[in-house]
């Protein structure tokens, strides 16, 4: 989180525990993978309080690297991929799947990118205005930065469920406010921000399974 190690533990375990609620409300296999995204969220944060501690001097198993690697895979290669697909896999409808798909192509393809460009170039890693910046040459670019908010946070616009798209909005504000206000550290500040308002996944699945479908097929109407 962008604070200390602190405040990216107890963002880690508050998430984990709406994660987890989250996790017990669903009902089938294909829900599994979209109401899994706050518990990934939480160990993503748990990441994080590492790297604060590698970067603060002390001793954690692995150290800096391991740990920020694993954090900017969760962030830059697996995000674009996972969001896309799990809001594929949740929609009742064939016409809702084929307006996901093209975000889906889009994120799979930006993981593939992503994966090589964490694994061929080295990201510096460092601490400034009490956030972490996490750099690298081959991802911190204004076009894969673009492709990156479509992946993520287009997919979720074109759900049938109200609640996935308030999701999107919100995400959409997030990326808006952290690009204006702190660019340099874009996916530390970002990802804390998609990982608190992933609770939003939450309320969708505290409907009982056979009031979402009515409410999918309502947003459905012309």
């Amino acid at each position: 989180m962008c604070f200390s190690a602190t405040a990216s533990f107890a963002s880690s375990a508050l998430i984990a525990g709406v994660g987890i609620a989250t996790l017990g409300r669903t009902r089938r296999p294909d829900e599994w993978l979209f109401a899994s995204i706050p518990l990934l969220f939480a160990f993503h944060q748990f990441a994080e309080g590492a790297v604060w501690l590698a970067l603060s001097g002390d001793i954690v198993l692995g150290g800096l690297k391991p740990w920020g690697f694993v954090y900017m895979l969760y962030a830059q290669g697996v995000l674009p991929l996972l969001i896309p697909l799990s809001v594929w896999l949740i929609e009742p409808g064939r016409h809702r799947r084929l307006m996901v798909l093209p975000f889906l192509v889009l994120g799979a393809s930006l993981t593939v990118y992503q994966l090589w460009a964490l694994l061929n170039f080295d990201t510096a890693i460092y601490v400034h205005d009490h956030s972490v910046v996490y750099l690298n040459p081959a991802t911190n670019q204004m076009t894969i930065a673009v492709l990156y908010v479509m992946a993520t946070c287009g997919s979720l616009f074109f759900s049938g469920y109200r609640y996935i798209i308030a999701l999107g909005a919100v995400n959409l504000v997030g990326v808006l406010l952290v690009m204006w206000l702190k660019q340099y550290a874009f996916t530390s500040v970002w990802c804390t921000y998609a990982a608190v308002v992933s609770v939003l996944i939450y309320f969708h699945f505290r409907r009982p399974h056979h009031k979402r479908k009515l409410l999918s097929a309502a947003t459905l109407r012309p």
